[in-house]
């Protein structure tokens, strides 16, 4: 008898569904996205509708080639990916997929969803089958070509003007304004100095402290001393009023309640797991992954411990609310219930994707029951998703602050507060952390003695303390999350995605865990925010991803949002890519003079990072410049004309080796040491203000070991060369480079097998800056072949070849153009192919 077959995305989740489905079904994976845009130009084309081209993602071939043959025979087909965009886009691909093969003829299709793995769970969602959510995916498709045509477009033109190998993301590139902006901030920062002056306080019962609040009559702020003389001033005037003692004149008693915070979002768990875990954020979803997917739990098998991870909703079920609540009676008592159940209410217009906040698939999980079957890691992510979704349905915490006020005097005061728990409430389970700490924080747990005005109390002494006012703080990655969710920029289920490829393209770096610029970064964000402004604009981004919402809710067609998109960031992309000064994108400034030779310094940004030039850079200088890379942890925004010129003192002697000279230095392309004419780049690990002789001579002899065993075989009377390279052994005579046939021993090659092997498979070699020395050579013979008036002959040949001239100015300039147009063609294509990403990544990198 046929089965129905039950298609998921992991193998994790296919082996806990079929547990619980039995023999009438066959589960399989497809272990994610299964198609994907073909890494190349013209995927997307704009002209034809904004058609998309699709193929196979090669890892995946095997599992969907194992879904088409189980679909062959099976009776029903049930698409049970997950419950979002990019689970009705993956269900939707496979639906293509077997249409196309012809698999689908009289069978029976049904999505279904669930957000949670449970028995009682799939069971319900296997009894409400729908079709396809078309708007669905028509959002995630929209959002994958808009994505797609950024990279695509936009990447090209950082290469040309910025450095090669970059990359700009339609949300990545705003995340990294916000960086950079943040970075500027701090570095514009001028301190501010204030004073503060308290009141030790030395109470029978409690010796407590007190801050003042007015001084000689008036109210005293923050600003209000501002240097220690003026500070020791006052304290002096305050000791000789007060005699010894502070008068109470004024007891205060607020009680207030603080409610619980609501289950956790994707964005909140993220935020969260950073602040008490240390977890970044992909870690967060990889942990969270696992668990709703299923953790084997002793006798129970395997289960899944939470529901779906990626959703913006804050709403529970009424099943859920019920077992919550049922355990908060067994474990905290009947008063910690409130009379009905708390409801929160969501910000997103699109929390009904998910249906549900991220809460355990049963609350009677506690921690402590199913802790031991889990990973470290595991077991400190459920336990903080347990306690937020227990907490929320708590009841408040009630809390009474007392102010006290005390007088120094008739012209000066203080004052003291201090915050108590009277009833924990759901405190007693959970407390959201935060990124910094209020005035009320600090008062928080601090319990005052009991005071009465009128009543005299003993002043031991009063001190004033300088202070000085600090800089915003850089961005964690719990404060990123929080501000982009705020701004309305990208969704919590890419923020993940969009950390990762700021870091991967060392866009930032981390210090501590906080996030700062790379040069490399300030240089992208700064072309983008000078020359792309609307594209990098926080209420633009916010609003296409409200326009996207509203695709996905059937409210708009995505093909018009596309098209209002499109053209004018073409038009754009056009004009900036012949108009702009590489100098000014990369942010290239000048420092001053070098006093001894009187050239310009300036500081720049190279293909091999940032450097300090001595000279002028321009291409007709008659001098070239001195150049030397930065130290690390130097800014070329920061750096100054005095440790400019400190890079120079380099090179450094070191010693001698084998009668020769040995040194070390820092040159355009970074440290080196060197010994008589040869040169060897330092490692990674190594620092060329400290690096010992012994050290720099193994660097060296091992690069001169490396020169040694690259040539194979030479050849008398002629320049070629079997060299090793890289990637194998190789032929060449210093212009063009050979293959050589996989069946041949390259140490047996004759003169005339590598002299015609060269003429059949030569290719222009690359010099040390990426150059094909022989272009010039190669064009000319072009030339010679080409008749002047071929013009479409010659145009056609240099999409071939590189560089080549052709007879005649027409010819030339019909060459010229579409020989950039293919080189382009073919760096978009290498580089697409290299760092896409599959398409459940909303700001893939390109």
């Amino acid at each position: 008898m046929a089965k129905n077959l039950l298609i998921v995305e992991s193998p994790a989740k296919a082996k806990t569904i079929n547990k619980y489905l039995g023999n009438d079904f066959q589960v399989l994976a497809s272990y994610g996205h299964v198609r994907d845009l073909v890494p190349k130009e013209g995927a997307v084309d704009p002209e034809d509708g904004f058609r998309m081209r699709y193929d196979l993602i090669e890892k995946n071939e095997k599992h969907v080639d194992a879904i088409a043959k189980a679909a062959k025979s099976a009776q029903g087909i049930y698409l049970a990916t997950d419950p979002d965009r990019e689970g009705e886009a993956i269900s939707w691909h496979i639906v293509e997929i077997l249409r196309e093969r012809g698999l689908l003829k009289d069978k029976e299709l049904h999505r279904v969803v669930f957000t949670e793995i449970t028995p009682r769970a799939i069971k319900e969602a296997m009894l409400k089958p729908r079709a396809i959510a078309g708007d669905l995916v028509d959002a995630q498709q929209a959002r994958r070509a808009l994505d797609y045509l950024v990279g695509f477009n936009l990447s090209p033109v950082l290469w040309r003007k910025v450095q090669r190998g970059l990359s700009a993301g339609r949300v990545q590139s705003p995340a990294l304004r916000m960086i950079v902006e943040r970075e500027e901030e701090i570095e514009a920062f001028i301190a501010r100095e204030y004073w503060t002056i308290e009141a030790a306080c030395a109470h029978a019962s409690q010796p407590f402290s007190a801050k003042l609040t007015k001084l000689d009559g008036r109210k005293f702020e923050q600003f209000t001393v501002t240097d220690g003389d003026t500070a020791e001033d006052a304290r002096s005037r305050i000791v000789a009023a007060a005699q010894g003692v502070l008068h109470v004149t004024d007891v205060t008693s607020k009680e207030r309640k603080r409610r619980p915070a609501p289950p956790f979002t994707t964005s909140t768990l993220q935020q969260e797991a950073s602040r008490k875990l240390g977890f970044t954020t992909r870690r967060t979803m990889q942990v969270a992954q696992k668990l709703y997917e299923g953790v084997a739990i002793g006798e129970e098998g395997t289960v899944g411990l939470i529901t779906y991870m990626r959703t913006d909703s804050v709403s529970l079920s009424q099943d859920a609310l019920g077992e919550i609540r049922d355990v908060i009676a067994r474990d905290f008592g009947t008063g910690a219930l409130p009379d009905k159940p708390n409801f929160y209410q969501t910000k997103s217009k699109n929390a009904q994707e998910a249906h549900e906040a991220v809460r355990p698939s049963s609350a009677l999980r506690t921690p402590a029951q199913v802790g031991r079957h889990l990973s470290d890691d595991e077991r400190r992510l459920y336990e903080l998703i347990w306690k937020r979704a227990v907490a929320s349905q708590m009841v408040p915490a009630t809390l009474n602050t007392v102010s006290v006020d005390l007088a120094a005097g008739s012209e000066h005061s203080f004052r003291a507060s201090g915050t108590t728990v009277i009833d924990p409430g759901f405190l007693a389970v959970y407390e959201e952390g935060k990124d910094s700490k209020g005035k009320d924080d600090e008062d928080e747990g601090r319990k005052l003695p009991v005071m009465k005005p009128g009543e005299r109390i003993p002043l031991d002494r009063i001190h004033a303390d300088q202070h000085f006012t600090q800089p915003p703080p850089r961005f964690t990655e719990a404060s990123l999350v929080k501000t982009l969710e705020e701004y309305g920029i990208g969704r919590p289920s890419t923020y993940a995605s969009i950390i990762q490829t700021l870091q991967f393209r060392k866009y930032v770096e981390m210090e501590g865990r906080a996030f700062r610029p790379s040069d490399v970064g300030r240089a992208v964000s700064k072309f983008l925010s000078s020359h792309f402004t609307r594209y990098v604009d926080y209420d633009f981004t916010a609003k296409l991803e409200d326009d996207l919402d509203a695709v996905s809710r059937g409210e708009e067609d995505w093909v018009p949002l596309m098209e209002k998109f499109w053209g004018p960031f073409k038009e754009l992309v056009t004009e900036k890519t012949e108009s702009v000064d590489r100098n000014e994108a990369t942010g290239a400034r000048e420092l001053g003079t070098d006093p001894k030779t009187g050239k310009p310094v300036s500081v720049r940004l190279g293909r091999y990072g940032p450097y300090v030039a001595i000279g002028s850079t321009a291409e007709d200088a008659e001098d070239k410049p001195k150049f030397a890379s930065l130290k690390p942890g130097q800014s070329m925004h920061t750096i100054s004309l005095e440790d400019a010129l400190e890079l120079y003192l380099m090179p450094r002697v070191l010693g001698e080796n084998n009668g020769e000279e040995v040194s070390v230095g820092i040159g355009r392309f970074g440290p080196f040491a060197k010994r008589g004419s040869v040169y060897a780049s330092l490692k990674k690990e190594d620092d060329p203000y400290t690096i010992d002789l012994a050290r720099a001579v193994f660097l060296i002899d091992e690069k001169e070991e490396i020169a040694r065993n690259r040539i194979i075989k030479a050849f008398d009377g002629s320049d070629i060369q079997v060299l090793n390279g890289r990637f194998g052994p190789y032929i060449s005579d210093g212009k063009l480079n050979g293959k050589i046939p996989k069946d041949r021993e390259p140490a047996s090659l004759t003169l005339e097998e590598v002299t015609k092997l060269l003429e059949e498979t030569g290719k222009p070699a690359r010099g040390r800056f990426g150059k094909k020395v022989a272009a010039k050579k190669v064009a000319k013979k072009a030339a010679a072949k080409a008749p002047a008036t071929a013009t479409k002959k010659a145009a056609k040949k240099a999409t071939k070849k590189v560089a080549r001239k052709a007879a005649g100015k027409t010819a030339k300039k019909a060459a010229g153009k579409v020989a950039k147009k293919a080189v382009a063609k073919k760096a978009a294509a290498r580089t697409a192919s290299a760092t896409a990403t599959p398409s459940n990544v909303d700001d893939a990198p390109f």
